[in-house]
């Protein structure tokens, strides 16, 4: 029987509800155990933190043939494999890493949450996992996401600099090594932890950006040739912002995905979305008005990756 003093609790509407889904959550969970269920081989949506992954991610999880949390998943798939498993050495994964038992909590995790079907993930951590992703899922499908570096990088310097809101600290733990970046404005990492990010905890704040957006499309095209072409698909950010409704159209068809009408509204109404904590439309140009000279000073780090992704520089 409930102590008195929680009896408060029973009458509270929130925590009702709260309680209940976790108990129906356990019940399926149970269930998935024992009952051998199977699910499609999933679509993970990958790409740099700040390249227009959310936006993306709503767009698909529209389509009424994937299922979907509604949320990046870091700590799961950290708690499946990460820096507590590997010393500290970054929040990247590769195949050697993956286990049976990793692929099983998956499916389960989104089991007992959305019950069965395709599934969408968006987890920006998993640019830097592909090949232990598809040794999990050899069948799913990657759909990688890229953006002009200038524009990414200024981003990522705002969501750095907005109170700690993508500080790793939270999630991950404090560091096991002192953190000074930008001469000791910030005592943690945000976003995500590349390999090599131990050589950049006394750089500039943007010199970190830079080396987070070229490391994690550098980890994105480096493993693409593992992926069979049908079951890689790149969208350019830009593309996005100049023609959505093609761009998008291109894309459900790939994952074999009906696009009709009230997508194609959807999609032709994207450029008036506001994204994740950015204030206002997408604007491609809003680097240069924001951290146009801090961006300017990392060119030389930026170029070879822009380069290399097909931009004018």
């Amino acid at each position: 029987m409930p102590k008195l003093r929680n009896l408060h609790k029973l009458l509270d509407r929130e925590i009702r509800a709260k309680n209940l889904r976790a108990m129906r959550e356990r019940v399926r969970g149970a269930w998935w155990d024992f009952s051998g269920q199977r699910m499609p081989a999933p679509v993970f949506l990958i790409g740099c933190s700040r390249s227009g992954t959310t936006v993306s991610y709503e767009t698909l999880a529209a389509s009424d043939e994937l299922i979907s949390i509604g949320y990046e998943l870091p700590q799961f798939w950290d708690g499946l494999w990460g820096p507590a498993h590997n010393g500290w050495e970054s929040e990247a994964a590769t195949a050697d890493a993956a286990r049976p038992a990793h692929r099983d909590a998956f499916f389960r995790f989104f089991y007992a949450r959305v019950g069965k079907g395709r599934i969408l993930d968006k987890t920006c951590i998993n640019i830097l996992r592909i090949p232990y992703l598809l040794e999990l899922f050899p069948g799913a499908h990657f759909v990688y996401l890229y953006r002009d570096g200038r524009a990414n990088v200024s981003s990522l310097i705002d969501g750095w600099e907005s109170n700690g809101h993508f500080g790793l600290t939270q999630f991950l733990g404090e560091s096991p090594v002192p953190v000074a970046i930008d001469g000791g404005r910030f005592r943690e990492w945000s976003f995500f932890l590349p390999p090599g990010w131990r050589d950049y905890n006394n750089a500039t704040l943007e010199q970190v950006c830079a080396f987070q957006w070229v490391k994690a499309n550098e980890m994105a095209l480096d493993a693409r040739s593992l992926v069979p072409s049908a079951q890689w698909t790149e969208i350019r950010y830009e593309d996005l912002l100049d023609q959505p409704v093609a761009t998008f159209e291109r894309v459900f068809g790939r994952l074999g995905l009906v696009f009709d009408q009230r997508l194609r509204e959807l999609c032709g109404k994207l450029t008036d979305r506001p994204t994740s904590l950015v204030s206002g439309v997408p604007d491609r140009d809003k680097w240069k008005k924001r951290n146009g000279q801090r961006v300017e000073r990392v060119m030389p780090q930026l170029t070879p990756m822009l380069q290399r992704l097909g931009y004018d520089v």
